[in-house]
């Protein structure tokens, strides 16, 4: 057999998301796209705003001498220097174009930052319902899992957090705005999370908050997410630019090191190293040179935040019970039968809806709906939510 037992498994385990996906793909040469509801992706579609599509064509049109070439492993430093401008701006704090590394998005960014800092067999622990690959990439990188359950909203078990650390614990990974939830983590969490692991410092233990922070401008209701870097001091975020400006496909995105972290220089030598070691080499130079200047832009939030009232007010009356989002472009309702395994195969067959079940995320007898896609799919969905909700909810 050509393919690895270990991958095997971990293929048999995962792979919900584009399993779905590519069923839908199926689904739509047989009923044709008008007829299929598929919200199995996080694939946004919103386009990249005008003006960064209007500095692409400008940087393209009016090339400098070696700008396809490779350059510094941590990125162009002119670019670096603009984002840490912009990260001084936003968090309070003295970022500097040696705190920022830049990245294929936030999965390549993981990655070289996990094989950086995973001894073998490093715990991470990580709060579900998650982004499943997550385990994978520290997996990959000799690190143990340790996943703990949020509560019933989503949000952090601090509890259940202090009794997962042990000796080995060496980083919490958080993802906040939340896929799958939508749910943002709130400040007093947050802060019991640092004091947490402030307490676990006074015997000598570093635990490193790593935070994805993929959908961080992604959020609703003029809502003001709290500032992790002003909380914790041990934090590394992973940021990508796939979401906030509709560039999934360009794979590009940076690691910010919080200032308050002593050992930056080493840690940065270890990015160059693990990036090689990896592959990656170093992040698309045509958009480093396009992205750093849209730190402050994003796609209209308010598109976003109409399709969730759309969806979540449909998915409330039909009786389904869920977390309202905050964030990101995704809700995680509780599915009405246990299995919703079971239940997911049942939207399929019966309203032509495709959506991600829960065990996919870690959480079983829950599902996501991913609603970044046109406003018309999900008003064309709804019916089918009513009907599938009145068969198969009870009401009180």
């Amino acid at each position: 057999m050509i393919v690895s037992h270990k991958i095997r498994k971990q293929m048999e385990d995962t792979g919900w998301i584009r399993r779905m996906f590519e069923e839908g793909i199926n689904m739509k040469k047989l009923y044709g796209e008008e007829n299929i509801y598929d919200f199995s992706l996080g694939n946004p579609d919103v386009e990249p705003p005008e003006q960064l599509k209007q500095s692409l064509i400008d940087t393209l049109t009016h090339p400098t001498a070696g700008m396809h070439r490779y350059m510094q492993n941590s990125g162009y430093e002119d670019v670096r220097g603009e984002i840490a401008d912009y990260l001084k701006d936003y968090y309070g704090l003295p970022f500097t174009s040696q705190h920022v590394y830049m990245t294929a998005g936030c999965a390549g960014g993981l990655n070289i930052l996990l094989k950086s800092m995973l001894n073998k067999e490093d715990e991470v622990i990580i709060p579900k319902p998650y982004f499943m690959e997550f385990k994978y990439y520290v997996e990959s990188h000799g690190g143990v899992i340790k996943l703990v359950d949020t509560k019933e909203d989503f949000q952090l078990d601090i509890e259940a957090i202090e009794k997962a650390i042990t000796p080995k614990t060496r980083a919490i990974l958080i993802n906040s705005p939340n896929n799958p939830t939508g749910v943002i983590y709130g400040e007093k969490t947050l802060r019991e999370l640092a004091d947490l692991l402030y307490a676990h410092r006074r015997d000598g233990k570093k635990i490193y908050v790593i935070s994805d922070d993929a959908y961080k401008k992604l959020f609703y209701e003029n809502l003001q997410p709290p500032n992790i870097f002003s909380i914790y001091d041990l934090v590394i975020s992973v940021t990508s630019h796939s979401k906030d400006l509709a560039l999934p496909g360009e794979r590009i995105g940076y690691i910010a090191v919080s200032p308050e972290v002593k050992d930056v220089d080493m840690l940065i030598s270890a990015l160059m190293f693990s990036s090689r070691a990896l592959g990656f080499v170093n992040a698309t130079a045509l958009f480093q040179r396009v992205v750093g200047k849209f730190q402050k832009n994003s796609v209209d939030i308010m598109e976003y935040q109409e399709k969730r009232d759309i969806l979540y007010n449909a998915l409330v009356d039909a009786g389904f019970q869920c977390t309202k989002p905050m964030g990101a472009f995704y809700i995680f309702p509780k599915s009405p039968i246990d299995n919703e395994l079971e239940f997911v195969k049942l939207l399929q067959e019966k309203e032509r809806i495709l959506v991600v079940p829960g065990r996919g995320f870690g959480k079983e007898g829950y599902f996501r709906i991913a609603y970044c896609v046109p406003v018309k799919k999900i008003i064309g969905a709804l019916d089918g939510f009513r009907r599938i909700g009145k068969e198969f909810i009870k009401k009180e």
